[in-house]
């Protein structure tokens, strides 16, 4: 295999009929390490959100059981993006998170930001910060954008933007409206913190630390009223990212799948795991359990529009991806 043929792969594909495929491809192949770290990035800066870091701290999940929370929050979304939205361990997995997310009185406009990082963060990672090996296509960004998409209708969210450009914005001016400090947020952000550093060797476990905070933009660091990191860290950290793309640019394509349950950072099920039987599970939890949530009006909230209907009838063709 050539450097560039699973990007060629991906331009034969359709960015919305096949972008289930096409996310595969770009997380587990093309930037399986970029993409992990701007996910994750994606998911701390929503803790900067009083009232998605008050929910979190007040769960005492990601302050307590920081290492479980991150493992399961990791396959489940790795488990969608491997087997896609059909029947299977990819439709399991969805189910699982709205089971988790509709034990909590969470807004609409609170799901769609969460949603917009999802869709944001990896392209400003890899192409704006010049992080990636080679810069994500139009036609890859807008793959991303329809899965994402997907993935929202399928959680039921209402008024998904349509672009990424309309996700960029949303993602923009819910922060600048909402980020503030929070004690339960800046518990959470400790927590994922520690667990970063723990990833890396005793020895360099304050190197660590130094170099988490230096890629953090200047909006986070101030929103939890850390001590903003020197600029000599923050132009180290920088061209250490860019040198490792340059890197990768030269290595090999990677040919077999690197998927989330590879991660030797995943700790908590070196047995194994049923994706059914992992994340949370509240005493109050109002959802029926084992419910399709592709197939089930009641998981969207009411009545859907005809073309989601269509889309969900399509979601079987995606498990056999």
């Amino acid at each position: 295999m050539k450097r560039f043929d699973l990007r060629d792969e991906i331009h034969r594909l359709d960015a919305e009929a096949d972008c289930v495929r096409i996310v595969q491809i770009l997380t587990s192949q093309e930037f399986p390490w970029d993409m992990g770290r701007a996910l994750g990035v994606a998911l701390y800066r929503t803790y900067a959100v009083p009232s998605i870091g008050e929910l979190l701290g007040r769960t005492d999940e990601f302050t307590g059981r920081t290492q479980k929370r991150y493992d399961d929050t990791a396959l489940i979304l790795n488990n969608m993006m491997r087997y896609g939205f059909g029947p299977g361990q990819g439709r399991d997995a969805l189910r699982r998170m709205n089971q988790m997310h509709r034990s909590y009185d969470i807004s609409n406009d609170d799901y769609l930001y969460v949603l917009s990082t999802f869709v944001v963060m990896p392209v400003r990672w890899i192409n704006d910060r010049g992080y990636g090996w080679r810069r994500l296509s139009d036609h890859e960004v807008a793959a991303i954008t329809h899965y994402y998409r997907k993935l929202g209708r399928y959680m039921g969210i209402k008024e998904i933007p349509e672009t990424y450009e309309e996700f960029r914005h949303l993602m923009d001016s819910y922060e600048a409206e909402h980020f503030a400090y929070t004690d339960g947020g800046r518990a959470v952000s400790d927590a994922t913190l520690d667990l970063m550093v723990t990833f890396y060797p005793d020895r360099v476990s304050g190197l660590a630390r130094k170099f988490s905070m230096a890629i953090l933009d200047e909006s986070l660091i101030e929103t939890f009223r850390y001590d903003p990191p020197s600029k000599a860290w923050r132009k180290g950290a920088d061209l250490a990212l860019k040198l490792r793309a340059k890197v990768v640019r030269r290595m090999r394509p990677r040919e077999e799948p690197l998927w989330a349950d590879q991660n030797p950072n995943i700790r908590s099920y070196p047995g194994g795991y049923d994706v059914n039987r992992i994340g949370t599970f509240p005493a109050s939890c109002p959802v029926a359990h084992d419910v399709d949530p592709v197939g089930h009006e009641e998981l969207y909230g009411g009545e859907t529009a005809p073309a989601e209907r269509a889309e969900r009838a399509e979601a079987s063709a995606d498990g056999a991806v």
